[in-house]
C-alpha cells in the first residue's frame, strides 16, 4: 500500500511544512541598478519578502495551515553547506554579509544587511524536511524558504541564489543513507547551479524542465546529458514559450517519469520555481495554478511507486506576488491530498490586493520553534 493510499485509510499521510519567519529579513534591494535613481524610486526586487510571507498568509487563511505538521527549523552546518560549497566561496560569503552593507556576491546575486542567517536556515529548513521524510516522520514535506538556490553553484552565488538548498539536501541525503537522489526542477529558469554540482555523479539525477535558453543563456540545451560517470543522469527538457499546463505534463508524463523509473531513486526532490505561472514576470510558459497541482500529483505518484513516497519539494522561483502564493497553495494541496480550497475567485480569501502594505508580524503565530 502506498502512501497516498495510506493516508486515505488514516495510517499515515502527513505532510510536514518547514519555515522560518527570519528567513523574511533578507533583502535584495532595489531592482535599479543607478544608486542615485534608487534612492528615490521604489523598484522592489523581484525576489522580495512578501512571496515567502504572503504564500504563509494564504496557508493560514485557507485552513490549511494547521493540517500540517510543522517542523522545527533550524541553520544549515558549515560541515552540511561543504558537502557542496567550496569553503572559500563560504567564507567570502559570510563576510559579504557580516559587512552589513548591501552588496553583489555573484552574478545577479545581492545580499542585504542580514542575508547570512536566512540563507542558512533556507538550507537548513530544507534539510529538516529531508530528515522527516527519511526517517519516516512525514511522509513528504514542503520546504518554504527563500533565498532560492538553484542558480548556485560550488563557487559562487547566482542568479538570486546564495546557497544551493536542494544540492545540499540531496548530499544530506545520502549522508543519512539515501544511495540514489532524484531532483526534478521545474523552475523556468535553468538549474545549471545544481546541474553543474551533480554533473559527473551517478548517483544524482538531475533533471530540469525550463524556458528554453532564457536563463542562465547558452544552458540547459537538450544534449546537455551529464559527463564521465555521471553521462546519463542529467536530463534537460527545454522548453517553448507559452508551453502550458498540457505541455508539462505531456513532457513529465514521456520525458520525466521513465528517467526517474529508470534510475530508481531512494528519495525524489524536486526544486519547485512557481515561474512558469501564467502571470510572472520573468518567464512566458503560462502555468495555471491548476497545472502546478497536477505536477505535484505527479511527482506524488512517481515518488509512491519509486520510494516509498518519500518527496521533498522545495520553493524556487516565483515572483507573481498575485501567483505564487496560490501556486504555493495547491502544491500544498496536493502534498497533503487535500481538497481544493479555492474553487473559483482567490479573492474569497480576502487577501489584501497590492502586498506592499504586508505586515510581517501576521506571521509569527504560524512559525514553528526555531
Amino acid at each position: 500500500m502506498g502512501a497516498r493510499e495510506e493516508a486515505e485509510d488514516g495510517r499515515g499521510g502527513r505532510t510536514a511544512l518547514t519555515f522560518d519567519r527570519r528567513c523574511l529579513a533578507h533583502e535584495n534591494g532595489s531592482m535599479l541598478e543607478d544608486a542615485r535613481a534608487a534612492s528615490w524610486l521604489d523598484v522592489p526586487h523581484y525576489e522580495r519578502p512578501e512571496r515567502l510571507g504572503w504564500s504563509l498568509d494564504v496557508l493560514q487563511r485557507s485552513g490549511l495551515l494547521d493540517r500540517l505538521a510543522q517542523l522545527p527549523s533550524r541553520p544549515a552546518s558549515r560541515e552540511e553547506l561543504e558537502r557542496v560549497h567550496a569553503p572559500a566561496m563560504l567564507d567570502a560569503l559570510e563576510a559579504a554579509c557580516a559587512r552589513g552593507e548591501p552588496a553583489e556576491v555573484g552574478p545577479g546575486a545581492r545580499i542585504g544587511r542580514d542575508s547570512w542567517e536566512p540563507a542558512l536556515l533556507a538550507a537548513g529548513c530544507t534539510l529538516a524536511a529531508v530528515e522527516a521524510v527519511l526517517a519516516g516522520e512525514a511522509d513528504n514535506a514542503f520546504a518554504l524558504v527563500r533565498p532560492p538556490g538553484h542558480h548556485a553553484t560550488p563557487e559562487e552565488p547566482m542568479g538570486f541564489c546564495l546557497l544551493n538548498n536542494v544540492a545540499i539536501a540531496a548530499r544530506h541525503a545520502q549522508h543519512l543513507g539515501a544511495r540514489r537522489v532524484a531532483i526534478v526542477d521545474w523552475d523556468v529558469h535553468h538549474g545549471n547551479g545544481s546541474e553543474t554540482i551533480f554533473w559527473e555523479d551517478p548517483s544524482v539525477l538531475f533533471v530540469s524542465l525550463h524556458q528554453d535558453d532564457l536563463y542562465p543563456v547558452g544552458r540547459g540545451a537538450a544534449g546537455d546529458r551529464g559527463a564521465g560517470a555521471g553521462e546519463g543522469t542529467t536530463l534537460n527538457v527545454p522548453l517553448p514559450p507559452g508551453t502550458g499546463d498540457d505541455g508539462y505534463a505531456y513532457a513529465f508524463e514521456r520525458l520525466v517519469e521513465p528517467a526517474v523509473r529508470s534510475f530508481g531513486p531512494d528519495l525524489l526532490l524536486v526544486s519547485a520555481g512557481q515561474d512558469p505561472a501564467a502571470s510572472d514576470p520573468l518567464g512566458r510558459m503560462c502555468v495555471t495554478t491548476d497545472g502546478f497541482r497536477a505536477l505535484t500529483d505527479r511527482a506524488l505518484a512517481l515518488a509512491d511507486e519509486l520510494c516509498g513516497g518519500r518527496l521533498v519539494v522545495v520553493l524556487e522561483g516565483g515572483y507573481s506576488l498575485e501567483h505564487v502564493a496560490f501556486a504555493n497553495l495547491a502544491i500544498a494541496e496536493a502534498l497533503a491530498g487535500a481538497t481544493p480550497s479555492i474553487a473559483a475567485d482567490p479573492l474569497e480569501l480576502d487577501i489584501p490586493r497590492g502586498l506592499r502594505g504586508f505586515e510581517r508580524d501576521a506571521i509569527d503565530a504560524t512559525a514553528p520553534p526555531s
